[in-house]
């Protein structure tokens, strides 16, 4: 994006006007918002930059209905206050991409639908897609869609909406999303398993899951990374952490169900409100990592029970660090040198198959290998028919998702 001459439109009308005259003109654009996450993805090559930062705002907020509506350059700091002054959330749980890529600026809530941001919570509450209930944008040709609204020619049936989230702003320039939220917990805990390794925390937390008691994470920090976490007062080796929330008498009974059935798998103790937020916060946005940011890091998904076993024949192989989210199904992996693409893949794939995505890396590397899990050829076949759709003349961040696309 540096150099790039930068387009500043105030309205939605300017955004489709600007766009049509891009595409006019066959004048390609990156998409901005925040700038935060302009490091994930492969790196754009465009003409120009388009930035959505003036298109900011709450533009309806329902807390009865739990219902927000917002522009697309509304930073998140300024949704989760409002948010927070009626004691509702984003259940999704968005991680801050800034620590990791060493960005700045300020995160949006469009960036975080684009690239479909999901925490922790996730295990619980879905993706951030599943939060997302309307979206206004304009395609690569100028015109403005909205979900419910206006269908465009040759694309009736899909879901505009699941379609936007997750597209990084490769199919439109997203304007403004409508998603619905939730009341915050009036209570949270965390309970601490103690001394357990790879293979005897992903059995752990299955055995957590499956407990009427309602886990709202799962998470397993060995113990080369457990120091990291919450100022290192994490202390007696690898921790296997476990988070409910609710109300508060609720809280209690679920804690006092989990720590006795935890008991039987190693020791145990109780993180209070704060410690918890601190420590979800600091696994949301993959802290032990960002001091490490000449480091290729990986963000690999796939089955629960087969996350330490990847890292386990990754060891094998190649010098890495991990943690594991989503009850061991989200793993982080910090490589020593190289990022080992095929390596990683091929084992995720001997596992079951799964998706492994490069979010850290330096520019040479993300143009030369595969950032995002490679498609089968059906649905790279459908990825390209739907580019075509929503942007015939393919100006809207071009490549940063597939070559050549």
């Amino acid at each position: 994006m540096s150099g790039l001459s930068m387009l500043h439109p105030e309205t939605e009308a300017d955004v489709a006007r600007m766009v049509g005259e891009a595409a006019a003109a066959n004048t390609t654009l990156e998409i901005v918002g925040g700038g935060t996450r302009a490091g994930l993805g492969r790196p754009v090559r465009a003409a120009s930059a388009l930035s959505v930062a003036r298109l900011s705002g709450i533009t309806h907020y329902d807390a009865a209905e739990l219902v927000m509506t917002a522009r697309a350059g509304t930073p998140l700091s300024e949704i989760e206050a409002a948010l927070a002054a009626n004691n509702q959330m984003l259940t999704f749980e968005p991680m801050d991409h800034r620590g990791l890529l060493g960005s700045t600026g300020e995160p949006t809530i469009g960036g975080v639908f684009a690239a479909n941001v999901s925490g922790p919570r996730r295990l619980s509450a879905g993706a951030a897609r599943d939060s997302l209930l309307g979206v206004r944008f304009v395609n690569g040709s100028g015109d403005i869609v909205k979900s419910g609204g206006r269908v465009m020619k040759n694309v009736t049936g899909l879901d505009l909406v699941k379609l936007m989230a997750g597209s990084w702003g490769t199919l439109g320039v997203i304007c403004e999303v409508t998603f619905k939220v939730l009341p915050r917990p009036e209570a949270a805990v965390t309970i601490v398993v103690g001394g357990l390794n790879d293979a005897e925390a992903a059995h752990a937390m299955a055995a957590a899951m499956a407990l009427p008691v309602e886990c709202s994470g799962a998470a397993h920090l060995p113990e080369s990374l457990v120091r990291a976490f919450l100022d290192g007062r994490l202390t007696g080796g690898p921790a296997t952490v476990l988070r409910l929330e609710g109300l508060t008498p609720s809280v209690a009974v679920r804690s006092e169900a989990l720590q006795a059935v935890m008991a039987g798998h190693g020791t145990v103790a109780v993180l209070d409100a704060d410690e918890t937020s601190q420590l979800w916060r600091e696994i949301r946005d993959v802290k032990p990592f960002a001091d490490r940011p000449g480091k290729p890091v990986w963000r690999v998904s796939l089955a629960p029970m087969a996350g330490e076993q990847l890292v386990a024949a990754l060891r094998l192989h190649t010098g890495v660090d991990a943690f594991y989210d989503w009850q061991g199904g989200l793993v982080w992996l910090a490589m020593e040198q190289d990022p080992e693409p095929e390596l990683i893949r091929g084992f995720v794939k001997a596992l079951g198959g799964g998706h492994a995505q490069l979010v850290r890396a330096n520019a040479a590397t993300r143009s030369s290998v595969a950032v995002f899990e490679p498609l089968s050829p059906p649905l790279e076949a459908l990825t390209r028919r739907l580019k075509i759709q929503f942007d015939p003349q393919a100006i809207l961040n071009p490549g940063r998702m597939l070559a050549g696309v």
